[in-house]
């Protein structure tokens, strides 16, 4: 993987200053700044290319990190979650609740605590679950495949579907300037003027996505550590459960 080097955005920045004072009264030629010079070239493109380039470098690397805001069917999360092809981990948070997903391969765990276990549809069903509650809070559970949380949980931990769903952008596609995101250039594309979303790509290394508003203020995320491998391990026996039976989903 191409490494993204910060030290270029200041280099430009500088080269530009120097410009600005070798000005004496006199207009220089050769001082005019290419916001694309020295970069990978992506920022001269169109836009529906722009999203092509990205859209391939985010498939052509096993791993990245996402993290940020989502909305779907009016409920809000927070995600912050490592992801590559065989799998997933990281965190989700809805309705004031954090919980853990580990997905390897086809076995998706779920880690929550007591509050997260102890109810169904908001409400508590007595002591039975409260015990219940307990003995599954902070334990890896293996959600099982024909539950109907298996599949809402799982895209949280499957790169190509969460991606895939994200990195395309709604209506007609322009160019919105050259921006900066953590220290990385980048040039930005929009849908509809913005209201079918906006999108960084990074300006150094590959066209990496660096950020996503999405459409109808359905969210914003930020990508990192593109290519940037990490362990995915299964939880010992005595950390895990198996639930055994529908597991709540509110």
């Amino acid at each position: 993987m191409t490494p993204i080097s910060p030290g270029r955005s200041r280099r430009a920045v500088l080269a530009g200053a120097v410009c600005a004072l070798l000005v004496t009264g006199t207009a220089l030629t050769g001082c005019s700044e290419d916001p694309n010079e020295g970069t990978n070239g992506v920022g001269r493109l169109s836009a529906d290319e722009i999203q092509g380039r990205a859209q391939t470098a985010a498939k052509s690397v096993d791993a990245v990190r996402l993290h940020g805001t989502v909305v779907t069917n009016g409920r809000g999360y927070t995600l912050d979650m490592r992801l590559k092809s065989g799998g997933g981990i990281g965190s989700v948070t809805t309705k004031g609740e954090t919980f853990r997903l580990l997905r390897i391969g086809d076995e998706l765990f779920l880690k929550a605590g007591a509050e997260f276990w102890g109810h169904e549809d908001g409400e508590a069903d007595g002591e039975g679950d409260a015990a219940a509650a307990d003995k599954l809070a902070e334990k890896y559970v293996k959600v099982p495949q024909g539950d109907p949380s298996y599949k809402k949980f799982s895209g949280f931990t499957d790169k190509d579907v969460l991606l895939g769903g994200l990195l395309t952008l709604h209506g007609k596609l322009a160019t919105d300037g050259h921006h900066e995101q953590a220290g990385v250039r980048t040039v930005r594309i929009t849908g509809d003027k913005g209201s079918g979303g906006t999108l960084d790509v990074s300006l150094e290394g590959k066209p990496y996505p660096l950020r996503l508003v999405r459409a109808g203020k359905a969210g914003t995320l930020t990508f990192s550590a593109w290519g940037a491998d990490f362990p995915l391990e299964k939880p010992s026996r005595d950390e895990t459960v198996d639930y055994g039976r529908q597991l709540p989903t509110s």
